[in-house]
């Protein structure tokens, strides 16, 4: 498909108003009220302290989309993706497969092991697969609920590179989000860099759009949220931060020691009794390099957002 061809397909979903299920508290988030002051006050109260602890930085959001209230902290600096954007690439490739490739999903695609240079210690699944290939709906579900990072190349590939990724992004009104490199490459990020990063902002409304909005088939949307709750990573992050019964769907972003400790952890939430979720997006890095990153401080991250948002 064409970038235009998508640029226009797309700008018409994302700006139409439909009774798929979803699409009124998308709304309500994008125009919804802020957080009170007394709640946006202790919660740049806690993050402060948690940065000071942490030596770092930390991003992050909290929409509820049922109220459409929003809390948020450095909402709009730009941080490094690292693996989150595989869930953008899937829904990217759904799209595709949905509006102008009919059967994309199980086609079967192919490569060599030479093609998995420098990533067979990400790619737990697609390594096992260099025989027989995977479809992308496999691929899909690979690179959200194990982040392979193989898988989420071929993701790529679907929807022509990194580029592809972004001019998907635009689309849909995300003007911020950009991806430029594939994996491992992405995660090499230096503070002030702007390839490969998003917002805690953008990535909170964008990825809100694609689970609850008018985006995506109803059908695909449903899906994508399938493989988020399917998620086997970030054990430590969002879901140790928020209580043990409610519903997570989530898909996480390393870029480790060596890219200054970078991290983050991007969700859809329902708390338990309540139809409404919310979307939590939570991202760190530290101010030195070659310092490990630390899951408790995006799980306290995640419990003050939760709190500011009045569901705790």
């Amino acid at each position: 498909m064409t970038a235009s061809a998508l640029l226009g397909g797309l700008a018409c979903a994302a700006g139409a108003v439909t009774g798929e299920e979803g699409s009124t508290s998308v709304a309500a988030a994008r125009t919804g009220s802020t957080s009170s002051s007394g709640s946006g006050s202790e919660l740049r109260r806690t993050l402060r302290e948690l940065e000071e602890s942490h030596a770092g930085r930390i991003g992050a959001v909290g929409i509820d989309l049922g109220t459409g209230r929003t809390v948020g902290y450095r909402a709009d600096e730009r941080f490094p993706f690292n693996s989150m954007f595989k869930v953008f690439a899937c829904a990217a490739v759904l799209h595709e497969a949905r509006t102008s490739r009919p059967g994309l999903m199980d086609e079967v695609v192919r490569w060599k092991p030479s093609d998995m240079t420098g990533l067979t210690g990400n790619s737990p699944e697609t390594t096992e697969y260099t025989d027989t290939g995977m479809t992308p709906a496999q691929l899909c579900r690979a690179g959200i609920t194990k982040s392979d990072g193989f898988a989420g190349n071929m993701l790529l590939e679907q929807i022509g590179g990194p580029r592809g990724l972004t001019d998907f992004f635009r689309a849909i009104g995300d003007r911020v989000s950009r991806l430029d490199r594939p994996e491992p490459r992405l995660t090499e990020w230096q503070p002030g860099e702007k390839r490969d990063t998003t917002t805690p902002a953008a990535a909170a409304r964008t990825f809100a759009e694609l689970t609850t909005g008018s985006v995506l088939h109803a059908r695909d949307r449903a899906r994508l949220v399938g493989w988020l709750k399917a998620s086997l990573t970030g054990a430590g992050r969002i879901k140790a931060g928020i209580p043990r019964d409610w519903t997570v769907g989530n898909k996480t972003g390393t870029g480790g020691a060596s890219n200054h400790g970078t991290a983050n952890d991007l969700a859809i939430v329902w708390p338990t009794g309540s139809d409404a979720p919310i979307v939590l997006a939570v991202f760190t890095n530290r101010d030195l390099d070659d310092t490990p990153h630390d899951d408790k401080v995006i799980a306290a991250t995640a419990t003050a957002l939760a709190e500011a948002l009045g569901r705790l």
